[in-house]
């Protein structure tokens, strides 16, 4: 699915003023994690405002677990009082979809940076669009912020330009939401892998108990 120049965000938090740079985090956000927050305040560095986007619908996934509703009330509890963060959803899932409806949001004149994980790196780089050299295009669109994640990204001569890494402090390899939601199904520590904020919101979705058994 393409975005067709009809459809604009939906926002449920938007930071103050115009931004010139933007860095757009999509995920699933199942649940959000101090991951996402790390990714979202490395890329402060070079944005003027960070935009979770939380797609209503994915290309390589659905929805299991948090339903939407259930997501965007973490995720604004996420972004919390931090003044630069905004918190929206898009209709499309692939990034070239979000990037317009970016557009459509902020204006033509906005520059974007999608941020992501090299996990989500390899995916949607390789991932089949339909025509040879498709994403290669789209990077005309927007730029991307690579965190290393059991790994580095190493992008190929024709999208290096256009593809930056992103130096996230700490070593996230083991932060996930499917980590975190592993430990709640296993009642092993899972508090100390999301932002503290959503503590009670992960305890109520996720049926999460209050006592926790200790790391070995």
């Amino acid at each position: 699915m393409y975005y067709n120049g009809t459809v604009a965000l939906e926002f449920f938090r938007r930071a103050g003023g115009s931004p010139a740079r933007l860095g757009v985090l999509p995920a699933a956000f199942n649940p959000p994690t101090r991951a996402h927050i790390a990714l979202s305040e490395a890329a402060l560095s070079s944005v003027d405002e960070v935009l979770l986007v939380l797609p209503r619908e994915f290309p390589h996934k659905s929805y299991e677990g948090a339903d939407f509703a259930q997501r965007v009330r973490m995720l604004v509890a996420a972004a919390g009082q931090r003044p630069r963060y905004s918190v929206a959803s898009s209709e499309g899932g692939l990034f070239i979809d979000i990037a317009g409806e970016c557009r459509a949001a902020y204006g033509d004149q906005v520059r974007l940076a999608l941020i992501c994980g090299r996990d989500a790196a390899e995916r949607i780089t390789s991932w089949d669009y339909g025509e040879a050299g498709a994403f290669t295009q789209m990077l005309e669109q927007f730029e991307l912020l690579v965190a290393a994640r059991q790994g580095s990204f190493k992008p190929s001569e024709a999208m290096n330009h256009r593809i930056h890494p992103l130096t996230v402090a700490g070593d996230l390899d083991a932060v996930s939401a499917t980590e975190v939601r592993r430990r709640i199904r296993q009642g092993d520590r899972w508090k100390h892998l999301v932002p503290g904020e959503i503590v009670p919101l992960v305890r109520e979705i996720y049926g999460a108990s209050g006592s926790e058994r200790p790391l070995e």
